[in-house]
């Protein structure tokens, strides 16, 4: 084991298990951005764990969850919108979740740039870093708006129809 592989493996028992056990319980005000830190975190390990095991290859599933990870989150938000409107997640849990972002990603995203050197590794690494900081805020803002405006409160969300 090296301290690729160490920081993996810490972030993934010390971050994604208790952030995976706040999406699977609880209740919907909790499960949502506790989906969108679970994605960002084990993006993160994929990447940590790509390195200590000296694979390049296993960068892509990373850059897969970067790119999907936001998308269902706000897909979640959309569908439920009126869960959200009516029981919304304190600003306080979104604010964290968004930190923990802004703190995590550059705290592994560039220690592997700095190992990966110059070229096309470098690149990918930074474009998964910050497609994952930009996933996240996205991801909050939706939060917020449906918090707002919810889709029973004032019809049906723009794009859907009731029928």
């Amino acid at each position: 084991m090296n301290g690729w592989t160490a920081a993996g493996t810490a972030l993934l028992l010390g971050g994604v298990v208790p952030a995976a056990y706040g999406a699977a319980t609880g209740p919907v005000r909790r499960r949502v951005p506790a989906q969108n830190l679970v994605t960002t975190l084990l993006s993160l390990v994929v990447l940590l764990l790509a390195q200590g095991f000296g694979r390049p290859a296993y960068v892509d599933p990373a850059l897969v969850l970067a790119v999907l990870g936001p998308a269902g989150t706000l897909l979640y938000v959309r569908l439920l919108a009126d869960r959200l409107a009516d029981r919304p997640p304190r600003p306080r849990t979104l604010l964290t979740v968004t930190a923990l972002t802004y703190v995590a990603v550059p705290a592994v995203v560039l220690p592997l740039c700095v190992a990966a050197g110059p070229g096309r590794a470098l690149v990918k690494l930074l474009v998964i870093g910050v497609l994952l900081v930009m996933g996240s805020r996205v991801a909050a803002r939706a939060v917020t708006a449906a918090v707002s405006t919810g889709h029973g409160r004032t019809g049906p969300a723009e794009g859907m129809s009731d029928g």
